[in-house]
């Protein structure tokens, strides 16, 4: 389909609600996961990194892990054009939320008020220990990996430390859950954007959005599971089309 069909349905949407993922990312130097030169693509063994038991049973892994979080290209990434283009439509008082898989940090970085962006995956920017749960820095952590610590521990109790993000065999944060359901539920379109939509729960936002009554636009270069029962399907780059299409449109005046 073209951008036409998603121009309509975000010009007659008062509450807009977002959902992105690894796609959008990418025109800033951040490759995604599953397309054609995503990272477990190009490596499928790269996915034993966020793999919640095989993290915490091997020593070595984490050594390595620690170190692809320094090398982690969100450290010096800036935002693209689709990120300014969601800050444009937050401006305007059409976009209510953001609910990103992504944990680079980007959207904040952008401009978008830090309130209305829900990390549904967590952020590479903090640490959490495993065992009791303090929340630390992830720069505090690397800046003890470079002073000699291989696999850094909790200097509380010792536990093993992981980045704030969600790993494979982890579930998600109830509350940011429930706050993401919440505002698909309260929304008149939601908008995926770069995301395969085949991971859940946060896949399973657009089936809240639909039996919520809401409208549905695809926005990935990819096919997705909910192609077929989405009301527009965008094929054409992110950093284009979402611009262009957020810039040529307004919310319809009310009589």
């Amino acid at each position: 389909m073209t951008t036409s069909a998603f121009a309509r349905l975000l010009a007659a949407a008062p509450a807009v609600c977002v959902l992105t993922g690894a796609g959008i990312s990418t025109d800033s130097g951040i490759p995604d996961y599953r397309g054609p030169q995503g990272v477990w693509t190009k490596d499928p063994d790269a996915a034993k990194y966020v793999t919640l038991d095989t993290y915490l049973a091997d020593p070595q892994l984490r050594r390595e892990s620690w170190l692809r979080r320094r090398d982690h290209p969100a450290w010096d990434a800036e935002p693209n054009a689709a990120h300014a283009a969601l800050v444009a439509l937050e401006k305007r008082g059409q976009l209510a939320a953001i609910i990103t898989q992504n944990i680079d940090g980007l959207h904040q970085k952008a401009g978008s008020d830090p309130a209305k962006v829900i990390e549904i995956h967590g952020t590479i920017f903090g640490v959490e220990c495993m065992t009791c749960r303090q929340r630390t820095t992830m720069r505090s952590a690397l800046d003890r990996v470079a002073g000699g610590e291989a696999d850094p521990a909790c200097l509380e109790c010792g536990g093993i430390l992981k980045s704030a993000t969600i790993s494979f065999g982890q579930n998600l944060d109830t509350e940011v859950l429930r706050a993401s359901v919440e505002a698909v539920r309260a929304a008149d379109l939601l908008v995926t954007i770069g995301t395969s939509l085949t991971v859940h729960p946060a896949a399973g936002l657009v089936d809240v959005a639909l039996n919520a009554g809401s409208r549905v636009v695809i926005c990935n270069a990819e096919p997705t599971p909910y192609d077929a029962v989405a009301h527009a399907v965008v094929r054409d780059p992110i950093g284009e089309a979402l611009p262009s299409v957020v810039a040529e449109t307004e919310i319809d005046e009310q009589p």
